[in-house]
């Protein structure tokens, strides 16, 4: 009669009605939930096309191949206004890679040294370091952005009078101006070059790492990587023939020709979104050093290391688990604060996208392009931030 019992449960389970089946109803609620969700878009997709057409406005990316006829600058690929507006939001998006990309490095730079100070012994530089934080991280991005561009152009004289600190370089209130070398289709093999050096270097530190943990023989890596980097570039400089020739600026009536520049609008977004991001990356570095335990630093100094190597050696490797997730939302927040650069007129991929779409009507295209590029963007940051985060993990196992 037990064992009679036993078996009769499964088929009582199997008895129970559909709509009584706590599974059965999770799926159809999620179903539902996602037919509501794109039946309220298709709505609001179809109002959208309708108030469009009504207005005479085409819908379609179809715009992207006109002429975009207004003008860019700085830019990073050639552009003039004949080109097309496909290209004009690529010159945008480089821009914004690029001082997004700048920002990143010197915010990590920074943001370390200021991590490190304010668990300095010396209370001057803990305090200074303090105030930074606190003076930073309190007021407002936009603010940050308008005083640094306002001390650029106000604090420089004007095209005529420009300083010339070296030959060919000038400093005015439309920025920086210094020579460039003519392009070479020799460059690109150069930053092949350097590209595959910088792997080879990096497999040579993570062998490097697993012969020391396993013999104990320290290799110096930090010399051996720098020569794969630098020296495969100039041997391909050298066998190519070196061609170098500069492009040198030259003084105009009321501006300069010839050469490349730092706008004050780049300079002021990328010093601006340096500083703000390094005040969060600083206490995420000091907390991440404090989350290590007091006793490992005492241990590293009891036999022998200096305090320079208990942190570089000990505490940092350690740390670097807790600093890293936090760190790549700070990461996130600069490539997406790069945007403000509208405010003073810098052409990133928001300013050039919001022209666009102010010439051509296509509003919503644009935004979908704009919104879509940021996504990927923050994707691919947070997914090479996560790549790093476990190769870390197993670097200290």
């Amino acid at each position: 009669m037990a064992g009679a019992g036993v078996h009769a449960l499964p088929a009582a389970r199997q008895r129970v009605a559909p709509w009584r089946d706590e599974r059965v109803r999770s799926i159809v609620f999620q179903i539902a939930t996602v037919a509501i969700v794109l039946a309220f878009g298709a709505y609001l997709a179809g109002n959208a096309i309708e108030n469009l057409h009504r207005q005479g406005i085409a819908t379609g990316f179809g715009f992207l191949g006109r002429e975009a006829s207004f003008a860019i600058n700085p830019t990073l690929i050639p552009f003039s206004p004949a080109d097309s507006y496909a290209r004009a939001i690529l010159v945008g998006l480089l821009n914004t890679l690029l001082v997004a990309g700048l920002g990143i490095v010197f915010a990590t730079v920074l943001g370390f040294v200021i991590g490190i100070a304010r668990l300095s012994s010396n209370w001057l530089v803990s305090r200074l370091a303090l105030a930074y934080v606190e003076a930073l991280r309190n007021t407002p991005l936009l603010l940050q952005i308008f005083v640094w561009w306002d001390v650029l152009r106000l604090s420089a004289p004007q095209p005529r009078e420009a300083w010339e600190p070296l030959a060919g370089v000038y400093v005015s209130n439309r920025g920086v101006i210094f020579p460039v070398p003519i392009y070479d289709p020799l460059y690109l093999w150069m930053l092949a070059a350097a590209a595959a050096g910088l792997a080879f270097a990096l497999v040579l530190r993570r062998w490097a790492r697993r012969r020391q943990a396993r013999t104990g023989q320290i290799l110096p890596t930090g010399w051996l990587s720098l020569a794969f980097i630098i020296l495969p570039p100039v041997v391909v400089f050298v066998a190519g023939g070196a061609p170098y020739l500069l492009d040198v600026p030259k003084v105009t009536r009321f501006d300069f020709s010839g050469g490349q520049s730092i706008t004050p609008e780049f300079a002021a977004l990328l010093f601006a979104l340096t500083a703000y991001t390094a005040a969060f990356i600083g206490e995420i570095v000091r907390g991440g050093i404090q989350s290590v335990s007091r006793g490992q630093g005492e241990a590293a100094l009891a036999l022998g290391l200096t305090r320079g190597q208990t942190l570089r050696l000990v505490v940092l490797p350690q740390a670097i688990r807790v600093i890293i997730p936090p760190t790549t939302s700070e990461y996130l927040n600069l490539t997406k604060n790069s945007s403000l650069g509208v405010a003073i007129g810098f052409s990133e991929l928001f300013a050039v996208s919001n022209t666009t779409a102010n010439q051509t009507g296509q509003a919503i295209e644009v935004m979908a392009i704009v919104s879509g590029t940021y996504l990927a963007l923050s994707l691919t940051i947070s997914l090479l931030m996560n790549i790093y985060n476990r190769w870390a993990a197993l670097v200290e196992r």
